[in-house]
């Protein structure tokens, strides 16, 4: 039970959702001095998340459970205090001028290195519970310029809506929303590391593909979404036949209406009308590929 001014009661723990984050396209449209990639993409979340729950505590630590904690290191790791979660903390306790002290549990459902934004994700649920857990009010260009300093990805994530997003990542715009629409999740089980999908990169730059008149209902927006693409599937599919494979079946499913890699892979995803056409899609790739990882959810 929370306070009177709806903040968290003394010694009550705050939990905030992880969600995937999509790439409902991406274009790489030119390249900074410094080497990073300008893009031009769209960005939704789903309901399929990682969860981050932070309590009281007089020093700072963190615990990682979930089917997918094994893939990161552990408490006893000297990379363990290299985790965004922990970074995110220890930077929110500079910012506000206080100890970083808290007791945080990751409960890690996402897949790793899986180009859904799972750890950005995970330092932004953290900043948020913090927040409310420490009962601040930080300044939002300093909020910002530390998400960005987590992670090109990290701003996006906090900020949580469905968006267009430029630059590296960071310059955020409104997109059309399709909220409610059934998704289903899948990666064959290969991680992919971002930095080598950029360099495995061949073509030219593409033009911006954001909507210069968004559609208001879905069948406009996903006709919109149909016409653009994602670059770095080509790199990504050489690097990782799998992901081909994960896209054909998707394209081939009963009611799919887009199929596409989310950003440098090997996750992609595919949108439906229903939610029993999403359903029925995820029991036959769980029966017919038992090593994919399968998971259905709806766009927030």
């Amino acid at each position: 039970m929370g306070g009177d001014d709806g903040l968290p009661a003394a010694g009550e723990p705050v939990a905030e959702d992880a969600p995937a984050k999509l790439n409902l396209f991406l274009h790489v449209v030119g390249r900074r001095e410094d080497g990073y990639h300008l893009l031009d993409t769209m960005i939704a979340f789903a309901s399929i998340a990682d969860r981050v729950e932070v309590a009281p505590d007089d020093r700072l630590s963190l615990s990682i459970d979930g089917p997918f904690a094994g893939a990161l290191p552990g408490d006893g790791d000297p990379a363990h205090a290299d985790n965004l979660v922990l970074r995110a903390a220890r930077g929110l306790a500079d910012l506000a001028g206080r100890p970083a002290a808290a007791r945080i549990r990751l409960t890690k459902r996402l897949p790793i290195a899986a180009g859904i934004g799972g750890g950005s994700a995970d330092a932004a649920a953290t900043l948020r519970a913090l927040i409310r857990l420490w009962d601040l009010e930080p300044d939002a260009p300093q909020l910002d310029a530390l998400a960005l300093r987590l992670g090109a990805d990290v701003p996006m994530c906090l900020s949580g809506g469905t968006s267009f997003a430029g630059g590296i990542g960071e310059e955020l715009a409104p997109a059309p929303p399709l909220t409610g629409t059934p998704v289903v999740l899948v990666n064959p089980g290969e991680p992919l590391a971002t930095p080598d999908v950029f360099r495995a990169w061949r073509a030219g730059f593409s033009p911006p593909g954001r909507f210069v008149a968004a559609p208001s209902d879905r069948p406009g927006i996903l006709e919109r979404l149909r016409e653009r693409r994602n670059d770095l599937a080509e790199p990504a599919i050489r690097l990782c036949p799998q992901i081909g494979a994960v896209l054909q079946e998707l394209d081939d499913l009963a009611g799919c209406r887009l199929a596409r890699m989310s950003g440098s892979g090997a996750t992609c995803f595919a949108l439906f009308d229903t939610q029993d056409a999403a359903g029925a899609a995820t029991r036959s790739l769980a029966t017919a590929r038992p090593g994919w990882w399968v998971a259905a959810g709806a766009l927030l």
